[in-house]
């Protein structure tokens, strides 16, 4: 009963938090001096304690660095970014297809201008974190705690969907306050093979032909014909033959399955200075997710995402995070779209009856887990994050290859050391925001530069 009571003060206590500490680094304080850390923070919410437990510790500076990144994304809106003509450019097109599950309406409609987008998370920020308390609290057996849940959701969510966005508006501000080092040249995908042939980096192989032409064998009067110009020679098209998976990974999958890679997150340290000679001890690979490709489907887009863990290469459990992709009115019925997933939901491949996937281990996971560490010394150390998509194919000439990065990364549902990643991203915030104030006083106008 006493519990029922103190409810509603914890749920108007933490929105409070959020409103506050949105502020702050919106408008208030936070947003006109420096980012300091530990005891020396000036952000006056959540604060640390000596006698904070692990958790609580690494929860407040989570929260604190999730706040400030959010307020980060207003500073960012009209600001180039290094593949867009703006931010919000980008914004637009990276959620022209991802929902909140549930609701079936693509995020990009509320972020098409400021306004609607700070309407929209100051109001749906609280709202979506509390029905997903008490979907969760309902989900568990009225067992799980409103007031945590709510808690985590709104101040230091632990969603996939979060902390992709906090990489992009990292990478975001990073691109900007740095004057777009040369490292984000690497998310041009021709690029990233040029270079990386060059560097010694094991890029997919890519055919020299200057161009191709693609016939259908039915058509006829000048119907049905395709001409393709090579990027080798300046055209827009980079033409490689299909690379097929590995025998053992392909043990794993069912019949007519896409090439299934394994997406690997990498930070580097040497992106905060710079002007600072990189070294192998500045880049840390966080994550791998085995992504097993769905039977028909024509990439690993569309997947089961098996964590795996870094240190042993051990396969565990899988999930999704296909219902943030449900879009369209019919999504809003019940069952019609899962609300959330939960790692550990599969062990089996889903499309063959029976097929262990939980339980393998990748060959010499630390081999690869080198590999790009030391492609991201070699492409682009000042590059704060990189989502590498690793494949073990059946070429013997080629058996570990690399077919792009992705700057403004997604885990995919991989697990990782959190206070690793967190105190990064700290460090890297002290930097920026020390850049950001340098520009204000300058009264800098910021010119695209995009890749």
């Amino acid at each position: 009963m006493g519990q029922a009571f103190s409810l509603p003060f914890k749920l108007i206590k933490t929105t409070f938090d959020f409103y506050g500490g949105f502020f702050h680094y919106f408008c208030g304080q936070g947003r006109h001096s420096p980012y300091l850390l530990g005891s020396k923070s000036t952000f006056p919410y959540l604060t640390p304690n000596k006698d904070d437990d692990s958790e609580t510790a690494l929860f407040k500076q989570n929260a604190r660095i999730h706040l400030y990144t959010l307020a980060s994304d207003f500073y960012l809106f009209s600001k180039p970014h290094y593949r867009k003509s703006s931010y919000r450019e980008d914004l637009v097109d990276n959620l022209r297809n991802v929902a909140i599950p549930g609701t079936g309406l693509p995020l990009s409609i509320f972020v098409r201008n400021k306004i609607t987008a700070l309407g929209f998370v100051l109001t749906a920020s609280p709202l979506c974190s509390l029905i997903s308390s008490l979907h969760l609290w309902m989900r568990t057996g009225f067992k799980s705690s409103i007031s945590k849940e709510y808690a985590i959701r709104l101040l230091a969510p632990n969603d996939w969907f979060n902390y992709w966005r906090m990489n992009c508006r990292v990478a975001g501000m990073h691109a900007l306050l740095n004057n777009t080092p040369a490292g984000y040249q690497m998310e041009n995908k021709w690029t990233f093979l040029k270079e990386g042939r060059s560097r010694g980096v094991p890029i997919s192989p890519y055919l020299e032909s200057p161009a191709i032409v693609v016939k259908h064998r039915n058509e006829e009067g000048g119907l049905g014909i395709f001409f393709y110009k090579n990027a080798t020679i300046g055209g827009d098209w980079i033409i490689q033959e299909r690379i097929e998976n590995s025998a053992w990974v392909s043990s794993l999958l069912p019949s007519n399955a896409p090439l299934s890679t394994f997406r690997v997150i990498t930070q580097s340290y040497a992106s905060i200075d710079i002007e600072k000679e990189a070294k192998l001890e500045d880049i840390t690979a966080l994550s791998c997710v085995f992504r097993a490709g769905r039977k028909n489907a024509a990439t690993d887009h569309d997947s089961i995402l098996f964590d795996v863990d870094v240190k042993t290469g051990l396969i565990k459990g899988g999930t999704t995070n296909a219902h943030w992709y449900s879009l369209g009115l019919l999504n809003t019925l019940p069952g019609r779209c899962n609300w959330r997933s939960f790692h550990g939901e599969y062990t089996t491949h889903p499309d063959v009856e029976g097929l262990e996937v939980t339980g393998k281990t990748v060959p010499d996971i630390s081999g690869m887990l080198r590999l790009v560490e030391e492609s991201h010394l070699k492409l682009c150390p000042d590059v704060p994050f990189v989502g590498w998509d690793v494949v073990l194919s059946s070429d013997p000439k080629t058996p570990v290859c690399l077919l792009e990065v992705n700057l403004s990364c997604n885990f995919f549902r991989g697990t990782f050391d959190k206070k690793t990643y967190l105190d990064f991203i700290d460090n890297s915030i002290v930097k920026l925001q020390d850049l950001r104030l340098k520009a204000d006083k300058k009264k800098t106008i910021f010119k695209p530069k995009c890749i």
